[in-house]
């Protein structure tokens, strides 16, 4: 089966995650019938992080042959005076919990710690691990674009993961989404949903985010003039860039992943030029607790 664009993200298989989840964390159980359907579907890659709470140690109970595993590293100790091994420790023990001996990425979360001291260190560290094969891409997970102009002034990467959504046009305006494929640089998209915000009804948004009740309003109105769900607008809208090679989407049943996949195919009408947002308040939901 070719594969698709769409990757699984996996956090909720770990904490609970997301504005919109009222489901919890996902068991075991209901994990493994979600990875059934995303390898039946076509589905080749699967997202994870150290941090993200037991996800690492559920997938690795789990059957995953034939996909491609990425993770994070959670941010280097302030004290840490040999980078190498702490990587290599960490490393280790995602193998140990993902059942495996390489993974296709490994990314940093805390990707400005290669500017700081030890930045040189971390670098070469991450280049070790992908020539020695335990790591096929190694990469840097963002917030914002603009992280990007210094991070790519001296080093190079496989592999960025980015937010993106129909709110969120930063990579575009930034001229990242571009730059990157030409650099040779793999790009994978989360937060096409918005943790769950663009898919509520009006009635179910929490009232904090009432600020932007007229980018709310439009949206609202022309997903009704489109005769789309705020599903289908969602993924249709990161799927029709060629620049990205996946998606990715987390869920939190095997059923909403059916939902997703059947979502993901058909037209996508034009979108207003005025339905985005530059506000970081908005587009950064670590900031959301402080709305």
């Amino acid at each position: 089966m070719r594969p698709v664009k769409l990757a699984l993200g996996t956090v909720q298989f770990g904490v609970n995650y997301g504005v919109a989840n009222r489901q919890g964390q996902v068991g075991l159980d209901q994990a493994r019938e979600i990875v059934t359907v995303a390898r039946s579907s076509g589905l080749d890659t699967l997202d994870t992080a150290i941090a993200y709470g037991q996800s690492e140690a559920t997938l690795g109970q789990l059957d995953l042959m034939d996909f491609k595993l990425i993770t994070k590293l959670p941010a280097l100790p302030d004290d840490c005076t040999d980078v190498p091994g702490w990587v290599e420790m960490q490393l280790a023990g995602s193998f140990e919990r993902l059942g495996c001996s390489r993974i296709h990425g490994l990314l940093l979360h805390r990707p400005e710690q290669l500017l700081d001291g030890q930045g040189a260190a971390l670098y070469r560290t991450l280049n070790e691990l992908k020539r020695q094969g335990l790591v096929e891409k190694v990469g840097v997970s963002i917030y914002e674009p603009q992280e990007l102009d210094r991070l790519f002034d001296d080093m190079h990467f496989d592999l960025v993961q980015a937010p993106f959504n129909v709110l969120d046009t930063r990579l575009i305006d930034s001229g990242w989404l571009q730059r990157l494929p030409a650099l040779g640089c793999e790009l994978h998209v989360r937060s096409v949903f918005m943790q769950g915000l663009l898919l509520m009804p009006v009635a179910e948004r929490p009232a904090k985010f009432s600020r932007w009740a007229p980018l709310w309003q439009e949206w609202d109105n022309w997903l009704q003039a489109s005769e789309l769900t705020p599903v289908q607008a969602c993924l249709r809208h990161a799927l029709a860039f060629a620049e990205i090679s996946r998606v990715v989407v987390g869920v939190d049943s095997a059923r909403q992943l059916e939902e997703i996949v059947q979502a993901a195919s058909g037209e996508l009408p034009e979108i207003p030029s005025t339905l985005r947002s530059s506000d970081p308040d908005l587009l950064n939901p670590s900031r959301w607790n402080q709305l």
